[in-house]
């Protein structure tokens, strides 16, 4: 039989600050940051050059 997740309480600041941050697209990586700057600006040999550096963490 499977466990189901233990829940926690969480403070409703905390759960106002997550739901601002949900539709920003957080990330905490700052090369997944860099990438998706760089496909904006459209600079796409360094949208490359970023995308190969990541390639070993997937």
């Amino acid at each position: 039989m499977a466990k189901s997740r233990p829940r926690y309480r969480s403070n409703p600041d905390q759960r106002q600050q997550l739901e601002h941050c949900w539709p920003l697209e957080c990330d905490i990586d700052p090369l997944i940051l860099r990438l998706r700057w760089l496909q904006h600006q459209r600079q796409w040999p360094l949208v490359q050059a970023v995308e190969q550096e990541l390639l070993p963490l997937f």
